[in-house]
C-alpha cells in the first residue's frame, strides 16, 4: 500500500465522518446559541433547562436525518469494501 493510498483513503475517511457528523453539530450549535439567548433574556441559570432542549433537538435531528446517514454510510462502505484489493495488495 503506497502513501498516496494510504493518504487517499484517510481523507475519504474523514470526510465522510465530517459529512455524516455535520447535522448533528449545526443542530446542536444553534439550539445552543438559542438557549444561551433565552437564558440570559430571562435570567434562568439551570442546567436542565439548557441540557433537556439540546438532547432533544440531538434526538429529533438523528431521527429526521437517519436514513441520509445510513445511505451515506453504506455507500461509503461499499465503495471502501469493493475496493479492498487495491489497498491489499503490495
Amino acid at each position: 500500500m503506497t502513501t498516496a493510498a494510504v493518504v487517499e483513503l484517510m481523507r475519504n475517511v474523514m470526510m465522510t465522518t465530517f459529512w455524516l457528523s455535520l447535522p448533528l453539530l449545526a443542530v446542536g450549535f444553534v439550539v445552543g446559541i438559542v438557549i444561551s439567548l433565552i437564558q440570559i433574556l430571562t435570567s434562568i441559570q439551570d442546567t436542565s433547562f439548557a441540557a433537556v432542549p439540546r438532547l432533544a433537538a440531538f434526538l429529533g435531528t438523528m431521527l429526521l436525518a437517519m436514513p441520509w446517514m445510513l445511505a451515506k454510510l453504506m455507500t461509503y462502505t461499499t465503495a471502501l469494501l469493493g475496493d479492498l484489493g487495491r489497498f491489499a495488495g503490495k
